[in-house]
């Protein structure tokens, strides 16, 4: 049988300064942190290390992301619960009014896409 994604729906924010990417799950499937591929763009360009969620500690971000994306999360991204991630300056700053695209997938396909600005 073959796998079928996930419905939910993500909304994206990003802070200049901080360098924060934030991820919220407005309603629909609870999602396995460990099951998604967390794609990021900045000015449609790749940034250059990938958030590896989950972790706690990862090159190119800084220690202790929140929510789901942290290695010691329970793993299940609920309604109503947020995942945020900090870059490093090794991999990417986010000025005001850069715009910022995120792809969430699993194996099955892609979950969202979502486009924001710093």
């Amino acid at each position: 049988e073959p796998a079928t994604v996930p419905t939910a729906r993500l909304s994206l924010t990003a802070e200049a300064g901080p360098d924060r990417v934030a991820l919220t799950h407005e309603g629909g499937d609870t999602l396995s942190a460990a099951a998604l591929d967390v794609t990021v763009r900045v000015e449609g360009e790749p940034v250059a290390h990938q958030p590896p969620v989950p972790f706690f500690a990862a090159t190119g971000f800084v220690s202790g992301p929140t929510g789901p994306f942290n290695s010691a999360h329970d793993g299940r991204w609920r309604a109503g619960k947020t995942g945020a991630f900090r870059f490093a300056s090794t991999n990417t700053q986010l000025d005001p009014g850069d715009g910022v695209s995120v792809t969430v997938r699993t194996d099955a396909g892609v979950v969202a896409r979502l486009e924001t600005t710093a």
